[in-house]
């Protein structure tokens, strides 16, 4: 698996927990020299404007510390789906996460929708016929849904259960009659036992991983790619981020 990733990510660039001080320095010490890392670029407004509307942009574009960013995490994750497209899956080592941002709006720590900007670019550059989202997130990726509430290309699920042996089952369950051209992540890792969601272990994230690049290899000729969304205890997102990598590794 590739990281996406860009030394800039490591800066502070407001005051919120996805943004705090260091929290991406553990798991870039543990990927770093594991896997092959490829340096995004910032997206382009066009970019942007196909997941979101002009007001919405020029809300962010406000914010001159967020929105340099919030560009370049979307353009990791465009790096990452054009990664994917030659089927070499690729992870988005980027904050501000993207999956609380709607066409016209955002909370959550998030700005623009990271993987709703690239599934757009895929669909309307003729790359793909349909996409399948898999957000496993604590929380619902609201804005994912409302971006591609209708559009009958994209389907979008949000992993859920009581248990970590539930929440996996829920995950493999799920796929098992899915068919799509790609599969997008939205890989939030904030429903660990040592994080807010007090539940999942590192090594649930190692059988997601490979459950997913299973899925990918046999419905979706290998194509996959992640982004990053929650997870804000810097060591267990570490720990969680190898797993999930090596857990799409080792099914490939």
């Amino acid at each position: 698996m590739k990281i996406v990733f860009h030394e800039n990510f490591l800066q502070t660039y407001t005051s919120d927990p996805a943004a705090s001080v260091g929290r991406l320095d553990p798991a870039l010490g543990l990927l770093e020299g594991r896997f092959p890392m490829v340096t995004p670029s910032p997206c382009s407004e066009k970019d942007i404007l196909r997941a979101h509307t002009g007001f919405h942009l020029e809300n962010v574009r406000h914010d001159r510390s967020v929105y340099p960013m919030a560009m370049l995490a979307a353009g990791a994750t465009l790096k990452a789906a054009e990664l994917a497209m030659a089927k070499e899956p690729a992870f988005a080592l980027c904050r501000p996460p993207g999956h609380h941002a709607s066409p016209d709006s955002c909370w959550g720590f998030c700005y623009f929708n990271n993987i709703a900007v690239s599934v757009c670019w895929l669909l309307e550059t003729g790359q793909i016929e349909r996409a399948l989202i898999i957000d496993f997130d604590l929380h619902f990726g609201d804005g994912t849904s409302n971006i591609f509430v209708g559009e009958e290309r994209v389907t979008f699920w949000h992993v859920s259960g009581r248990s970590n042996t539930g929440f996996v089952q829920n995950l493999e369950s799920y796929l098992q009659d899915k068919k799509a051209d790609i599969v997008a992540v939205s890989a939030g890792f904030d429903r660990h036992a040592r994080d807010w969601g007090g539940m999942l272990e590192t090594e649930d994230y190692r059988a997601m991983g490979t459950i997913l690049a299973q899925h990918a290899r046999e419905n979706c000729g290998g194509r996959l790619f992640a982004a990053l969304e929650g997870g804000y205890n810097a060591h267990s997102l570490g720990e969680s981020v190898l797993a999930f990598a090596e857990g799409v590794d080792s099914a490939r």
